[in-house]
């Protein structure tokens, strides 16, 4: 990996015209519809006054997986998405057109047999120019250090209070969940394929990441927000481990101050945590 190449990285603009039906894909991919008759369910995956899921941002906008251009030369085989960060400064419509913009803010030497870290930024605007949502990603490149080069490392998410947490959210996932999600964004047949989750080292396909965080912003939702969505202003957190379709997720929620959260994610099944460092913003 060249870190001025990568620093520099040039991405086109990306102009995104969604549908409801697509608000509604994305909804179903994390698990809305679990109780149809819920109203709090329906108004995400019911097109009568319909509402879109402010994480949605994560798959709008996107300008592909350039990691695996060979010009880039990042060994793409060993790419792990470290950290989701979201900071929404207008809500999503649930139908309408946005321009993402991405750049490259960070490249960070962890040593030569230790790797490196990508931070990338992407904005989307609405056709308007307003600005709906900032998105940070950061993705841990195991096979790429050694460079010669590195930026400072961003702030670090915090980890979560050692006590008790104040409020307790679990939702199940739905077993074919990583199937659905796949139609919205990320179609890596890790997700669908048992024989390549099996190359990978795992006993069955796993969830998308950003599925899990989908699934982790309806539980705060729900237990911080008295399912209020237009309350979550931010919801950044670090990816620990991956989650097997089906398997229950449950958040643990820390009260931090009037305007915001902390978090962690669990999955009940095999007590594992698969989100630490959570931190959400929530309008008081």
């Amino acid at each position: 990996m060249d870190y001025q190449l990568i620093k520099n990285w040039k991405f086109p603009e990306v102009d995104r015209t969604y549908t409801e039906n697509d608000s509604i894909l994305y909804a179903l991919g994390i698990g809305f519809g679990q109780e149809p008759t819920n109203p709090d369910h329906l108004k995400y995956v019911y097109e009568q006054n319909l509402q879109a899921f402010p994480t949605m941002a994560v798959v709008l906008g996107y300008p592909g997986f350039w990691m695996k251009d060979p010009k880039a030369g990042i060994n793409w085989v060993k790419l792990v998405h470290g950290e989701q960060r979201l900071t929404i400064h207008r809500p999503l419509p649930a139908a309408g057109r946005v321009i993402g913009r991405t750049k490259i803010t960070h490249v960070i030497d962890k040593g030569a047999d230790k790797g490196a870290l990508v931070v990338s930024e992407r904005t989307l605007h609405d056709a308007d120019g307003n600005h709906l949502v900032t998105l940070g990603s950061t993705t841990f490149c195991r096979g790429d250090g050694g460079l010669s080069q590195s930026d400072e490392s961003p702030a670090a998410l915090e980890a979560t209070p050692d006590r008790a947490p104040d409020m307790t959210c679990s939702i199940p996932t739905l077993p074919q969940a990583a199937l659905i999600y796949r139609l919205c964004a990320d179609n890596n047949p890790l997700h669908a394929d048992p024989a390549v989750a099996t190359r990978a080292g795992y006993p069955r396909p796993i969830l998308h990441g950003l599925c899990t965080y989908g699934v982790a912003a309806r539980a705060i939702v729900q237990a911080a927000c008295n399912n209020d969505a237009s309350k979550l202003t931010a919801l950044h957190t670090r990816f620990s481990s991956p989650v097997f379709p089906g398997e229950t997720l449950v958040c643990e929620i820390w009260k931090d101050g009037k305007d915001a959260v902390r978090f962690r994610a669990k999955v009940a099944e095999r007590d594992v945590v698969v989100l630490s460092h959570g931190f959400a913003g929530i309008k008081a």
